[in-house]
């Protein structure tokens, strides 16, 4: 059982305190946890002398949950996780002044998602029936009428049913479900040019509008490449451990059926070859892009980017192809774009040191950004999405897209 939910900006100051229980719980301790070190800060679960904490970081923005009794500390994390994720899709995005400027929105939000310190609600499709989104309509309201609320009077469809997450009966001209597979690849080369580490993370996104109360199920063709898998709610278990295969009852618009990971990959799309060499006060430097594996689609939006050692005073890097920019803070960002077909894509030039200093002895970490259209990297293939009952005009799609993660190349 939660206590208390402190959102906490990049600063320390405390954005928003809602106390969950009739134990009240003291600020002090937003401030005992911010005069931690980094490396205690950092941690998922904290024991502080008078509380457990459990935190997350979404873009700068730490979720701080306090609690005096023993609970499961995954649900404490897979709880704030759902906060953050809800709060993304209502808001547009999650930076601390999206917050402020929402401040009331994120209370009546929370008011719905826990009560008493156990989670309740937190299916996104019911709490926009439950909760309007912001917008400008319902703030020049709120500025005239002087009701700040965005609480429905009366309770979801779906509020009462075995499966709270979908409407009673919606009701749609022309029946529509999509499936998207988007996977992020995580990736670490050596100095040496060897494969660290390589893996993907993706998830398996929907698009629902369907009449009724469909059943559906989805099938993949190559499931035992799956590992770490966390489901939707609506996801029956059993068929799973038994078949491989995904019944679910789904709920109504876009979602997150499931997330997964595949680890041990072998390859990369793309090579990328650093060399810096430094003498009497200046260093060349030149890297090299080029395709490693063709996946079979055009490989788009490739970036490289690196940070600058604080040494250097003054930097002039020109490429063959794309552009490279330079920013105030040294972050050095090479735009390639597409791989063409006529050359292999070379950044190249001089960085001058400060004075004093000979030769380079801190290197940059290069990260590499790209995207594919069309292909998952991870092997993964979905076979089949069947109905059980089929409504009349049923349109069904698959996608696929895979993009850079933390993808580093090291020096």
């Amino acid at each position: 059982m939660l206590q208390c939910i402190f959102l906490l900006s990049d600063s320390g100051e405390v954005m928003l305190e809602k106390q969950l229980t009739g134990h009240r719980v003291d600020r002090s301790i937003c401030a005992w946890f911010w005069d931690q070190p980094d490396s205690f800060k950092s941690l998922p679960v904290i024991a502080s002398p008078t509380h457990y904490l459990f935190q997350i970081v979404r873009n700068g923005i730490t979720f701080l949950a306090c609690t005096q009794v023993e609970m499961p500390p995954l649900m404490a994390i897979e709880f704030l996780c759902r906060v953050a994720d809800v709060l993304s899709d209502y808001l547009g995005g999650l930076n601390e002044d999206l917050v402020k400027d929402n401040f009331i929105i994120v209370y009546e939000l929370l008011d719905e998602m826990i009560d008493n310190g156990f989670p309740l609600t937190t299916e996104p499709n019911i709490l926009r029936e439950m909760i309007a989104p912001p917008n400008l309509v319902s703030k020049m309201l709120s500025v005239v009428t002087g009701n700040a609320s965005n609480v429905s009077d009366t309770l979801p469809s779906g509020a009462g049913s075995c499966v709270p997450w979908r409407p009673t009966d919606p009701k749609y001209s022309s029946n529509e479900v999509y499936v998207d597979l988007v996977e992020e690849m995580d990736a670490i080369v050596n100095r040496d040019g060897e494969l660290v580490k390589c893996e993907v993370y993706g998830e398996v996104q929907m698009s629902s509008q369907l009449t009724g109360f469909p059943d559906l199920t989805l099938s993949f063709a190559n499931p035992s490449v799956l590992e770490d898998m966390r489901f939707h709610p609506c996801v029956r278990f059993r068929p799973w451990e038994s078949h491989q295969v995904l019944s679910f009852v789904p709920p109504d618009g876009q979602f997150k059926l499931m997330s997964y990971r595949v680890k041990k990959l072998k390859n990369t799309p793309l090579y990328v070859k650093p060399q810096i060499t430094s003498d009497s006060g200046s260093c060349r430097v030149s890297v090299l892009v080029g395709i490693r594996s063709d996946p079979g689609k055009t490989i788009e939006s490739i970036t490289l980017s690196f940070q600058l050692p604080h040494c250097v005073s003054s930097a002039d890097l020109s490429s063959n192809h794309g552009t490279v920019t330079i920013l105030s803070n040294k972050t050095c960002t090479w735009t390639i774009g597409r791989i063409p077909s006529d050359k292999t894509p070379c950044l190249s030039g001089t960085l001058s040191l400060e004075t004093g200093l000979e030769r380079l002895h801190v290197y940059p970490t290069f990260k590499v950004g790209f995207k594919i259209m069309g292909i998952a990297l991870s092997g993964l293939r979905v076979e089949k999405l069947d109905l059980k009952t089929i409504p009349p005009r049923l349109y069904k799609g698959f996608r696929a897209q895979t993009r850079a993660g933390e993808f580093d190349v090291r020096l």
